[in-house]
């Protein structure tokens, strides 16, 4: 043998014997201890390979969304320390979290993009997305919660329900997702249990089921009282390098403070009580075998019983902690294990019409210098095998999946297959985007369909799930554009192919032509949207482009009903086209149906036309719908009624939608045009002594004050602004303030200019134009 072989196997014999050592005084420690801990011995370290397809029913899909600075991400790394996939604690302010891995995350400290990472917790596989909580970037969440089964909502314990939260809140309420909300920072002086609980009831209008009580408050938070088994959970810091891995457990007894005893009694009867009234089951078993006394109820039996409510969303388990001071994390993984639903509890239509073949949904691409494309799938029936030719329904093409991977942030281990109800990454999917449906062939597609079809419920419900195809994800207009240039002529085409890479990772970002200046727009959802863009052109790709003057994305309605009619008479070779139209259009409340626009055929017009001549008609109208009569913007808040479409025989549908466009050309004219700006719903908190100046300065921005309100020593302020005067508002308040005051921004609704300010935005464009 070699010297570098013997001194290789010199070292792994004392290595072992070192950790041979090491055990056995670990088991020591641990057999002579009293406290019960979650620590995980040398031998435990975990593997993505350890636990690669378990059951389904162990299986827990989830996401962490909150507003800005709450805690998510830093909650998340806690979660992956504990479950042994990470050996340092990753901190937002140092930029090494294992989550956030762009530059541009680890430099603002913020979330950009969501990010999947995968792990074990008590035989368990969770399937983790952390997603951002800007609204900048909501179609992250969007999409993230699409594919979910359940979310874990964290909030600040000194602020409670902020802005944000009732925004990603209400995305999990679009899909009927299960939550489980999580008090953090209760190691803030301003921390208020009661607080929270009530902006949780008041504006979310949800049921907080609170399932845990804290210890001390403020530097003085050392623990919980878990309130289904009593029992005191302290975590004793001895250093600030503690990584809370051990605590303590013990029962409640007389010794404990009287005051804490008083509230954990007082507490789990209100907790009793108000499972009781939201599930018959629990509710019964009170009555039979508990009716004498309620506090004799097993812990299990009540933690079934807020499984069931959480499941039926019926109310939200709520739990406190503090993820940066480790304390209240290992709780929270086991709630989620305990109270969100697995995959086969979720009754997707498409696992029974499929079967045993394979049917996922691809929600996010992501780009690979070195890989290409990939693709993140939630598999919902059947198995994903590598080195297989997959079907997409919604390209009807067929691609070969080269390499399978289980997703981790940004370092992804491969695997040969993958079973349903968890979450895969793809290599190979070239053509694919998000919100395609894969299935294993075209048949098995066909299969499906017919037992859709054979359904009984299937006829009743809507085209979307009787064909088959899983709904995608809904795409938030953009708000911002400006012009972007590349460096030279040379880069224009790397440019282009740079933009539709990014465009194919992020829907919300739009890119399009101006057919008049021949300039290249890029429209997104707000400033740091396409600040964010530019930096990763930049950077990623390595192209220095020049951004023009960021402007705001209008709308137009109409003032007046309107009726006008058109005849197209037109020889094309020897073929006559020749169709006449007659329409009305009227506006509509700007608040109604969310401000989109109508269309409407008369009874005797609806039964005279042909599918194929109807949707003629149909894109007719929807092609004047994207261009307003006043500048060109889309138009928003209109009705119109088609009242005849009389077609000579011979016509084709596109002369059809060529008349109906110029005839709604017409009505739009006649019926005077205005335009509708996007206006912010604002929330600005700030201290006492800087409020006078941010209201002056709210004031010359057109901002309309709705409501201020106190939150301990800080103002919340309550405000709508025009997004217009909102351009570079992030410095502004930070000079206004020396830098100690945040703000969020959502859009509210659009709203129709005054005269006098729609006046000087014709006569700017105008000018640019």
């Amino acid at each position: 043998m070699s010297l570098r072989g013997l001194q290789t196997f010199s070292r792994m014999i004392r290595g072992r014997r070192l950790f041979a050592a090491g055990l056995q005084c670990c088991r020591c420690r641990l057999s002579c201890h009293v406290k019960r801990h979650y620590s995980l011995l040398p031998d435990d370290v975990k593997s993505l390979r350890a636990l690669v397809n378990p059951e389904i029913s162990r299986i827990r899909n989830i996401g962490i969304m909150a507003h800005i600075d709450a805690g998510k991400t830093t909650t998340t790394e806690r979660m992956l320390y504990y479950a042994g996939y990470t050996r340092a604690l990753g901190d937002v302010d140092d930029g090494d979290t294992v989550t956030d891995f762009m530059a541009q995350e680890r430099e603002r400290g913020i979330t950009i993009q969501s990010a999947a990472v995968t792990f074990d917790w008590k035989s368990h596989r969770i399937n983790l997305i952390d997603t951002p909580g800007h609204v900048d970037f909501t179609l992250e969440v969007e999409r993230a919660l699409r594919v979910l089964d359940g979310a874990v909502v964290v909030f600040d314990a000194s602020a409670g329900v902020e802005a944000q939260t009732l925004t990603v809140w209400r995305q999990a309420e679009k899909h009927h997702i299960p939550c489980v909300c999580f008090l953090n920072k209760m190691d803030k002086p301003a921390a208020n249990l009661s607080f929270c609980i009530e902006s949780i009831r008041q504006k979310l209008k949800a049921n907080p089921v609170l399932l845990q009580i804290p210890v001390g408050s403020g530097k003085n938070f050392t623990g919980v009282v878990d309130l289904l088994t009593s029992q005191k959970l302290m975590w004793k810091m001895k250093s600030m390098r503690d990584d809370g891995r051990v605590f303590e457990v013990k029962a409640l007894d007389r010794s404990d403070d009287p005051d804490l005893l008083q509230v954990v009694s007082d507490a789990r009867t209100a907790l009793i009580e108000q499972v009781a009234d939201l599930d018959d089951e629990f509710a019964e078993l009170l009555l039979t075998d508990f009716s004498e006394n309620f506090d004799a109820i097993p812990s299990n039996k009540l933690q079934e019983a807020v499984r069931r409510v959480t499941l039926a969303r019926k109310g939200v388990p709520v739990l406190c902690g503090s993820s940066l001071r480790n304390k209240g994390v290992q709780p929270l993984l086991d709630a989620i294990t305990a109270y969100l639903p697995a995959p086969n509890e979720r009754h997707h239509d498409v696992m029974r019409w499929y079967k045993d073949d394979l049917c996922a949904l691809a929600f996010k691409v992501l780009h690979d210098k070195q890989r290409g494309p990939l693709v993140f799938l939630r598999i919902y029936s059947g198995t994903l095998k590598a080195q297989t030719a997959l079907h997409n329904i919604n390209r009807n093409s067929t691609e070969r999946m080269s390499r399978l991977l289980v997703p981790f942030a940004d370092q992804h281990v491969e695997i040969p297959s993958m079973t349903a109800g968890n979450i895969a990454l793809t290599v190979g999917l070239k053509q694919t985007v998000t919100g395609d449906t894969i299935v294993s062939s075209k048949a098995s597609a066909a299969a499906a369909a017919r037992r859709a079809q054979n359904d009984s419920e299937a006829g009743k419900r809507s085209r979307e799930c009787a064909s088959v195809i899983l709904s995608g994800v809904e795409v938030p207009d953009p708000v911002f554009f400006c012009t972007i240039e590349p460096p030279s002529m040379s880069k224009q085409a790397d440019l282009e192919n740079v933009l539709n890479c990014l465009q194919r990772e992020d829907p919300s970002l739009k890119v399009r032509v101006d057919p008049d200046s021949g300039q290249t727009i890029l429209c997104g959802m707000g400033e740091l949207h396409i600040e964010i863009i530019h930096d990763r052109i930049r950077r990623e790709h390595g192209i220095e482009t020049h951004l023009g003057p960021l402007q705001v994305a209008y709308r137009e309605t109409i003032l007046h009903e309107a009726s006008a009619s058109d005849t197209l008479d037109r020889t094309v070779g020897e073929r006559r086209h020749v169709v006449t139209v007659e329409l009305a259009v009227r506006p509509v409340d700007v608040a109604s149906v969310g401000g989109s626009c109508e269309l409407a055929f008369t009874e005797e017009l609806e039964g005279q036309l042909s599918a194929e001549m109807k949707e003629a008609v149909e894109n007719g109208v929807h092609s004047s719908f994207l261009q307003g009569p006043l500048l060109g913007y889309p138009l928003q808040s209109v009705s119109t009624l088609m009242q005849r479409v009389t077609i000579e025989p011979g016509t084709s549908p596109a002369m059809v939608s060529a008349c109906v466009s110029r005839c709604m050309l017409k009505a739009l004219r006649l019926a005077g045009g205005q335009i509708l700006e996007p206006v912010m719903s604002l929330e600005v908190t700030v201290g006492d002594d800087h409020l006078s100046s941010v209201l002056g300065d709210l004031s010359q921005r057109r901002g309309t004050v709705r409501d201020i309100q106190s939150r301990h020593d800080n103002k919340v302020l309550l405000a709508t602004v025009p997004l217009a005067e909102m351009m570079g508002y992030s410095t502004v308040l930070r000079t206004l303030t020396s830098g100690n005051a945040t703000f969020s921004l959502e859009l509210d609704t659009y709203e129709a200019m005054n005269p006098q300010e729609q006046n000087t935005l014709l006569k700017r464009l105008s000018g640019l134009l």
